[in-house]
């Protein structure tokens, strides 16, 4: 059984074919880490988890990338209102990001990039 998904660029659903025949490559974007993970962050972690899972589960090899973005106004905002250097804060909310998406059953991505 094929796989579609809706293409947003032509607004229609599609047969799924990946550019490498039995190989996907994800690339999700993912939090500013300047706090605690929230729905807002849990979300799309979770929901490109499962797409993750089942492309697995239908055969397909998986390389799933996501980031972190490092350093950003909110993050500068609440490093200063912490008294803490910004990468430090960064890097403090990446760890509690993996404790939170660990506690969900999420699979930590096979590549993280900041």
């Amino acid at each position: 059984m094929a796989i579609h998904m809706y293409n947003t660029l032509t607004r229609s659903k599609e047969e799924f074919r990946p550019l490498e025949e039995g190989r996907v490559k994800m690339y999700v974007c993912g939090p500013t880490v300047y706090n605690y993970i929230h729905i807002g962050n849990a979300r799309p972690v979770v929901v490109f988890d499962m797409v993750r899972r089942y492309l697995q589960y239908k055969g397909y090899e998986v390389e799933y990338v996501s980031n972190f973005t490092d350093v950003d106004d909110k993050i500068i905002k609440a490093a200063k209102e912490n008294g803490e250097d910004a990468f430090k804060l960064a890097e403090r909310f990446i760890e509690k990001f993996h404790e939170d998406t660990k506690a969900l059953g999420v699979k930590e991505a096979d590549d993280t990039r900041v």
